[in-house]
């Protein structure tokens, strides 16, 4: 990594993702493989680059990004967040565009856990009255 890259990270779920920006021509290295590689969704291709297409700052910079952990869907959320908070590290006036589209927030929602004496988090087992 040299000096000019802007190195941020996102979380989704149990999906962490450390993301290198660094001006360029818009290469995406997801895990060593091209977005559309990594992602073969393209509704998750366009959620990450929606803090790209909101800065209006699509095709200016390489993205070199480490994803571990989670499913498809935490990995793209947690890549999306890391790269809105990369754009902001850049230039401060980004952040209120973000910030109005919800792409600095990180989504807390996680599984629920499992509760004794039930099948999932609220299923219960079938009930019987004799």
């Amino acid at each position: 990594m040299s000096d000019a890259a802007i190195h941020s990270i996102g979380r989704r779920k149990e999906a962490v993702c450390r993301v290198y920006l660094r001006a360029g021509s818009g290469k995406w290295d997801v895990n060593g493989r091209t977005l559309g590689d990594y992602f073969p969704r393209p509704t998750l291709v366009t959620a990450i680059q929606q803090p790209f297409t909101a800065t209006d700052t699509l095709g200016r910079f390489d993205v070199q990004a480490n994803l571990s952990g989670g499913g498809s869907n935490g990995q793209a959320g947690a890549l999306r967040l890391a790269v809105a908070r990369a754009l902001v590290k850049i230039d401060e006036a980004h952040r209120r565009k973000l910030r109005d589209l919800g792409l600095l927030t990180r989504d807390a929602r996680a599984v629920e856990r499992k509760k004794p004496g039930r099948p999932k988090a609220r299923k219960r087992f079938q009930f019987s009255k004799r």
